[in-house]
């Protein structure tokens, strides 16, 4: 059986997003409900300091800040990462369909609990006290290190600064290099050694 969510968004119009476009920023008026069609779009917090944190990746498929449909304002920026195309739905459209479709309503509640599933997930990675057990509980939740060009970005989603990040993947690498071929288990991606230094 299709989606529901993609066969509300099917006949959506679709808008392309350059990378590092901007979809909407915080405190745009909510307007319309947006699903990926593809690519990525992160949503992205600056704090008063001026720390750019990654709250949520949001991939193909994936609806943008699900919560904004009962908000006046949007609460941060969304982007895309390396270019995205974004369905857009009026807001008042998608509240009438959830309003007048049980089984599209069931379907949105799912939706909205594994959402703030991945949000406690999220926090809890960020509450941890080191970079190394940042990026190993990053990295349990069955991820593999992003290339080296968005390592950036992934410093952003755990909570810490690139440079945090950036020693802790040296430190991981150096452990490794250290380490008897017997320890090592054959392993050559950073993606799948237990510890971050």
């Amino acid at each position: 059986m299709p989606d529901p969510i993609a066969r509300l968004f099917a006949t959506a119009p679709v808008r392309t997003l350059e990378p590092g476009a901007s979809l909407f920023r915080a405190d745009d008026p909510v307007t319309h409900v947006f699903q990926v069609r593809s690519g990525e779009v992160m949503l992205v917090r600056h704090a008063g300091s001026g720390t750019r944190m990654i709250l949520h990746r949001v991939s193909a498929g994936g609806i943008v800040a699900e919560a904004s449909a009962w908000s006046a304002r949007y609460h941060c920026d969304a982007v895309a990462g390396g270019g995205a195309r974004v369905a857009t739905l009026p807001r008042p459209a998608f509240r009438a369909a959830l309003a007048h479709d049980p089984g599209l309503a069931e379907h949105w509640a799912g939706e909205l609990a594994r959402a703030v599933q991945a949000a406690r997930l999220r926090a809890e990675i960020r509450s941890l006290r080191t970079v190394a057990e940042r990026l190993d509980a990053w990295l349990a939740d069955g991820r593999t290190l992003p290339p080296r060009g968005a390592w950036q970005d992934l410093a952003a989603e755990i909570g810490v600064t690139r440079e945090a990040l950036y020693r802790a993947l040296a430190g991981r690498r150096s452990e490794r290099r250290s380490a008897s071929p017997a320890q090592r288990d054959g392993s050559d991606s950073d993606s799948t050694s237990p510890r971050a230094g």
